[in-house]
């Protein structure tokens, strides 16, 4: 009788053992399934900041067209009123413009540094994310060949 009590108590224990096994399982899949959803919810962050940078741009560049014609209307009534007022309103406006398109530049490399810069930052995550999983599935991997160690009584 003791070695049927010795041998149920080791399956009690294995069941035990199975049941805080599978339940780190289920946690890690939580675990990866949460990490998802965060890496996601960044993906759709960046991307959301990506297009407001996009719309701040386009409202800039709206504006610098509006101030473009203002200054185009700016010398037409100078024309009219004195030819040497356009003369010098056309030498400041190509100045404005050169400083325009400066700015101009200079945003689009900025916007093109931000977006290197959130790919560089979307490929780090990808690749803690995949290093994280793949880091779980040896966990994994390890808690099933103990799992199955000691289901074969090793």
């Amino acid at each position: 009788m003791p070695a049927n009590i010795n041998a149920e108590a080791q399956s009690t224990v294995s069941a035990e053992e199975y049941y805080v096994l599978m339940t780190e399982v289920r946690d890690l899949k939580n675990t990866v399934a949460a990490l998802r959803s965060a890496f996601e919810q960044e993906k759709i962050d960046k991307e959301k900041t990506v297009q407001a940078a996009h719309a701040a741009a386009g409202s800039e560049i709206a504006q610098l067209k509006a101030t473009a014609a203002a200054l185009r209307d700016t010398l037409e009534q100078a024309r009219i009123d004195r030819d040497k007022s356009v003369q010098d309103a056309v030498v400041a406006t190509n100045h404005e413009i050169v400083q325009l398109r400066a700015t101009a530049a200079a945003l689009r490399e900025t916007l093109e540094l931000e977006r290197a810069d959130k790919a560089r930052s979307v490929q780090a995550a990808l690749r803690d994310a995949a290093d994280e999983i793949q880091q779980l599935k040896s966990t994994v991997a390890a808690l099933r060949d103990a799992v199955e160690s000691k289901r074969d009584g090793r």
